[in-house]
């Protein structure tokens, strides 16, 4: 029998030449079995759903499939799932039922989503920080129902998964122009594109994988760092809004982007930004807006600094939970009825997505939507505006199959040293949730963007 060893060696070799089956032969009621495992594609985008087949055990058969993965700081994460082999001796993730393990029911990438980090680890957000490697899981099958000790025991099978964020003939092209620090993610092919600006939230940094993953579906992607830019590490104040709109005027103006068909995509405090640029900015001109988890909540005049200013002044809002975990949704709450405090969102004149986790702890999201939907119902232009609700949904709403992160231990720029943060969401209806947006909010990018002009 091979040692677990050589069967990652084995799988690595043959994951370059595409999809990929394990098969160890055992002997199973005195009978040598060769237990075959398969995830067909076993090498796809991270939004592409795979099929997990076990075959040739005995009918009835109990097995445990196992799911292990290192993020990019050596965390290391796992899923398992139990399930009994039908009457041909084959168990089919896509169709059959989990009994029990991080996951229940009908799930097929329950192995992904459920992943969470191995007892006694630290607590990360598994954050993909390099767009241009793949996810890689390591997918394993094993006799009876485990809970524990995966890595002291041989597998029956084992076969290497690649989920991917960037899709073959994409390209990455840092950009530095105008001072900015920001990566474009070009389609493959010449073009042009239709574009879009993507602002991730409080943690600051370059956060690339979701604009690689867009520019894989067609639209030339530019994701922005204006939390934590060279150009503020240079001077030590944050950046202004025009800033912003020297990233609008470089993506307007590649020659392979539709300068006319450009939206805008922010998560939290990148979702803020989002809707003042949105409503305020004289140069920034979109087609349409995503806001995943934001608010509409912050001073009118002034940008990022008066916004971070206007949360650490509110400071004594912030609970814990019983388990010490940071909880700073009322940071903004109750919601202002000072027109200086809120962003006027009666004044778009372009479609707006909505995206609010219901179990949101750590921005105001559910009670900020309401009231946008109010102001606009005020201002007759509600019908530009779509709301997708996710009860049991927390705060970081991901592209699918990335494993839920409830609480994690983070800093952002506003925070003076790490701490437990408290995203919110359940696991199965937040992964749900992931799933279902995705599929809405690249609809509505492409109803808006690649449609007939208006």
């Amino acid at each position: 029998m091979q040692t677990r060893r050589q069967r990652v060696k084995n799988s690595n070799l043959c994951s370059a030449f595409g999809n990929i089956s394990g098969c160890t032969s055992f002997i199973m009621a005195g009978n040598q079995c060769c237990v075959k495992l398969s995830v067909e594609p076993s090498r796809g985008l991270i939004d592409e759903k795979f099929i997990i087949m076990v075959k040739k055990v005995l009918p009835g058969f109990s097995l445990t499939l196992h799911g292990l993965h290192q993020d990019e700081d050596g965390h290391s994460w796992e899923a398992f799932a139990h399930y009994i082999s039908d009457a041909t001796g084959t168990v089919d993730v896509s169709e059959d039922c989990s009994l029990g393990g991080t996951y229940s029911g009908v799930e097929p990438m329950g192995l992904l989503w459920s992943l969470r980090p191995v007892p006694d680890s630290t607590h990360g957000l598994g954050m993909k920080s390099n767009a241009q490697t793949p996810m890689v899981v390591s997918i394993s099958v094993y006799n009876g129902h485990q809970t524990e000790g995966f890595v002291d025991q041989v597998p029956l099978a084992s076969v290497l998964v690649e989920r991917w964020f960037m899709a073959p003939g994409v390209r990455r092209i840092p950009i530095t122009e105008g001072g900015l620090t920001a990566t474009l993610f070009l389609p493959s092919g010449p073009g042009p594109f239709p574009g879009l600006l993507d602002l991730w939230g409080g943690l600051g940094g370059l956060i690339e994988y979701r604009a690689a993953l867009l520019a894989s579906h067609g639209i030339a992607s530019l994701t922005v760092d204006y939390l934590t830019p060279e150009i503020t590490k240079k001077t030590g104040k944050a950046v202004d809004k025009q800033y912003i709109e020297m990233a609008y005027k470089v993506l307007q103006q590649h020659p392979q982007v539709l300068g006319s068909r450009i939206a805008m995509l922010g998560l939290s405090f990148g979702a803020s930004v989002t809707l003042k640029m949105a409503v305020y900015s004289e140069v920034v001109k979109l087609r349409c807006a995503v806001s995943i988890g934001g608010s509409h909540v912050q001073p009118v005049d002034g940008f990022v600094e008066e916004l971070m200013i206007f949360c650490r002044n509110r400071s004594e809002k912030i609970r814990y939970s019983e388990k010490q975990e940071e909880i700073t949704r009322d940071l903004l709450l109750p919601i202002p009825t000072d027109p200086s405090l809120k962003v006027d969102v009666g004044r778009l004149q372009h479609p707006l997505l909505l995206v609010v986790g219901e179990d949101d702890q750590n921005w105001a999201a559910q009670e900020s939507t309401k009231d946008m939907q109010q102001m606009m119902e005020r201002a007759g232009n509600s019908h530009l505006l779509t709301v997708l609700w996710y009860p049991k949904a927390g705060h970081l709403i991901k592209p699918p199959y990335i494993p839920h992160t409830r609480v994690s231990k983070s800093q952002t720029v506003n925070s003076h040293g790490p701490r437990l943060t408290l995203w919110g969401g359940e696991t199965v209806a937040h992964c749900h949730a992931q799933e279902d947006s995705w599929k809405k909010i690249l609809l509505f990018l492409t109803e808006n963007l690649f449609g007939c002009d208006k």
